[in-house]
């Protein structure tokens, strides 16, 4: 049928009251006083058509629809009935409708009311106030899941940190007893006994390295990190863990080079953490590379530009150069397997691994991230698949 019938005596809808019609949820019937369609807005349209009516169709409000005389529904609005109730549509599917009359056009709206919509579930139905009843409901358990975890998160850290302490102290014991041994303290040792005890005292430096990679993580996630920043040497620092990891890399089979430039100035920074996340960087390095390959470490004065929101233009920077570099950048290339790009990422978050064939926690990188970024740093990996990977990292020489 069409949505709107030809204006017969009286005034029509304008196109503005047809689109806001349409927009109702309601099906809605617009006639005048002889039953002539005036509007059907976009719901009734469909509803008539799910009872047999066809879009050409231009059936009578009366007649064809309500099946009832005009003198019935007109008798009852004079009698002073503000809405009469009715039904409309064939006889086999008869659906409510309520009927008002509009004294002041002489038109009669008629609100039906369908059967399917009266059966449906309540919960498709909701009011504005069960929405928002549901909405806290949700917000509620969604926030005790999230404490839930953090309790959980909470006890993993302290589980970790428990284990880290009870097994540093008897780690310390064994390693001081492999030196012992090792420096023919306790007697003289065949070359046979001298390979077990380094292989033994190696695995257990690797323990060592572990339990404190717990301790450092654990004193991360807890908040109770605290840098003891003081005048240091970067280059004192990066030779004597170049002497300690140089033999761990010859036993590998693996070439090791450091070159540490000589012109790093001192400046403030943690000395053990650094060198731990030196080390850390090295020993990823060693798990990857092949038997034969090489491994670099280098250190060099750099120039740290930082973008601010407030910056200088291009040409006002370049004049203001700082004389000297602010920062020292520190790397350590492999030739190893390399890392797939979409890995660059997510390898510094926690307990990530990217190649499970390979022993570790996944605790390493993301240690040294967080120690770096405590430094005010960053950290950076550089990787082709088929060329090895370049880890970097940046130390701000001001650190106030």
């Amino acid at each position: 049928m069409p949505p709107v019938a030809e204006d017969r005596s009286r005034s029509f809808p304008t196109p503005a009251v047809v689109r806001l019609l349409d927009t109702l949820e309601k099906p809605l019937i617009v006639a005048d006083r002889t039953g002539n369609l005036l509007l059907v807005n976009a719901r009734a349209r469909h509803h008539l058509e799910t009872q047999g009516f066809k879009e050409t169709d231009d059936p009578n409000l009366f007649s064809d629809l309500l099946k009832v005389d005009s003198a019935n529904i007109f008798g009852k609005v004079e009698k002073g009935e503000h809405a009469v109730n009715a039904q409309i549509g064939p006889m086999e599917r008869r659906d409510a409708a309520r009927i008002q009359w509009i004294p002041e056009t002489d038109w009669l709206v008629v609100e039906i009311e369908s059967k399917l919509e009266t059966q449906a579930d309540p919960t498709t139905r909701l009011t504005v106030q069960e929405l928002l009843q549901e909405r806290e409901i949700t917000y509620r358990n969604l926030l005790a899941a999230y404490l839930k975890l953090q309790e959980v998160n909470r006890q993993k850290t302290v589980f970790l940190a428990s284990a880290a302490h009870e097994l540093k102290t008897p780690l310390a014991v064994i390693k001081g007893y492999y030196d012992l041994l090792l420096a023919g303290s306790l007697g003289r040792l065949t070359d046979k006994q001298t390979d077990i005890l380094e292989e033994s005292k190696e695995s257990c430096e690797r323990l060592v390295r572990l339990v404190s990679m717990f301790l450092n993580y654990s004193a991360l996630e807890s908040g109770k990190l605290v840098l003891q920043l003081r005048e240091n040497d970067l280059r004192d620092c990066l030779d004597e863990l170049s002497k300690r990891w140089s033999e761990v890399f010859q036993r590998k089979g693996v070439r090791f080079e450091a070159n540490i430039d000589p012109s790093i100035a001192t400046f403030r920074f943690d000395y053990q953490k650094v060198q731990q996340v030196a080390a850390n960087l090295l020993d990823n390095a060693l798990k990857h590379t092949p038997n034969g390959g090489t491994v670099m470490l280098r250190a060099a004065p750099h120039f740290w530009e930082r973008r601010v929101a407030a910056m200088a233009p291009v040409e006002e920077r370049r004049r203001f150069r700082l004389p000297r570099p602010n920062s020292v950048e520190v790397s350590v290339k492999d030739s190893g397997a390399g890392i797939p790009a979409e890995h660059h990422q997510e390898i510094f978050e926690d307990f990530v691994r990217v190649d499970r064939n390979t022993s570790g926690m996944g605790l390493g990188l993301a240690i040294a991230k967080r120690l770096i970024q405590a430094h005010r740093g960053k950290i950076w990996v550089e990787s082709d698949p088929a060329g090895g990977s370049r880890f970097s990292f940046l130390l701000p020489m001001d650190q106030g």
